[in-house]
């Protein structure tokens, strides 16, 4: 059984513990950011390449410390030709849906704007490679895009059942001001996601959710609304520091969140394997925050890696909802 499979039973029937936490590397960059997803190579003044970005992808597969590995339909049947999923108890999960507000290639406005409902890969298609799916979805606080997204969200289950394909729903903060803010904004986006799901049933309600962290009081109100059933998801958004990284994990676990999706706090991390393993610790309350990145940081003088920020920096929190 995958581990992730194991979690989420365990999770349903009320057996959480610490360790039950899911963990997913978010490397579907390259469905948002194009040609920048990969990053930039640490050793040379260029950016990474798709098979590096593949390599990394294996790399942590093959770790074990995660338990999915999210990446684009395209990276799906690369790293299927290469058989890294076959015994492997790590999930792969392909991102299903490209709404305009992930558009985020360099020079790219799409995000000032209410999202569109678009699809590049084809469920059929994506079927094949995995049974996990991601859809997104960014309400706006405008009727007429709403409609669209969500009608747009309906025909995708209706597809996606009969392709006996499951997935998890995604629900970006928009990114333009929509006149509301802080608490106010987490509940729109808490009651956007009850009132959405209320109409759906178990065979194709999300396997769970994946959402900005709007706080404390915003997690609570939501995990505890259905725990067994609306299992709640928190996505990493910017870099930010190691102590953020370590932060975001242990504030949301224990506010509710059972699982943590992190793309770019993976990614650009001097020693993602590291990072993962030591979120995990903070996460089962083998670590506080500060001390995970004290950790982090002996580790990279161990391995001669080059600290991006020194440790006086890196062990701030500097995320206002943090704080």
């Amino acid at each position: 059984m995958k581990t992730l499979d194991a979690k989420l039973a365990k999770i349903r029937i009320s057996k959480y513990k610490p360790s039950d936490f899911i963990i997913a590397d978010a490397k579907d960059g390259d469905m948002g950011f194009g040609r920048a997803a990969p990053g930039p190579h640490r050793a040379e003044p260029r950016l990474k390449t798709k098979v590096e970005y593949l390599s990394a992808m294996a790399d942590m597969t093959k770790s074990g410390l995660v338990d999915i590995m999210l990446v684009s339909a395209s990276s799906a049947e690369a790293l299927h030709k290469g058989k890294i999923f076959t015994k492997s108890k790590v999930t792969v999960a392909i991102r299903l849906n490209d709404t305009t507000d992930i558009w985020s290639q360099r020079g790219a406005t799409y995000k000032d704007t209410p999202s569109h409902p678009f699809r590049s890969a084809r469920i059929r298609a994506a079927s094949k490679l995995a049974d996990l799916g991601l859809y997104s979805v960014t309400y706006s606080n405008n009727v007429n895009h709403d409609l669209k997204s969500l009608e747009a969200y309906a025909a995708f289950r209706e597809e996606a059942q009969k392709a006996k394909m499951r997935h998890f729903l995604e629900v970006f903060n928009p990114a333009f001001d929509i006149g509301l803010k802080g608490a106010d904004l987490g509940s729109f986006i808490n009651d956007c996601i009850v009132r959405t799901l209320a109409g759906v049933t178990s065979q194709e309600h999300p396997a769970f959710l994946k959402m900005q962290y709007n706080g404390a009081k915003s997690m609570e109100e939501l995990a505890s609304y259905d725990p067994g059933h609306l299992i709640v998801g928190i996505l990493g958004g910017g870099r930010g520091t190691t102590r953020d990284t370590f932060e975001l994990a242990s504030q949301a676990e224990k506010h509710g969140a059972r699982v943590a999706l992190f793309g770019r706090k993976i990614n650009f991390a001097e020693s993602p394997l590291k990072l993962v393993e030591l979120m995990r610790a903070v996460v089962e309350n083998e670590l506080t925050g500060s001390e995970a990145v004290k950790a982090y940081h002996d580790h990279l003088i161990k391995n001669r890696l080059a600290a991006d920020r020194p440790l006086a920096e890196d062990i701030e929190i500097t995320d206002p909802v943090l704080k």
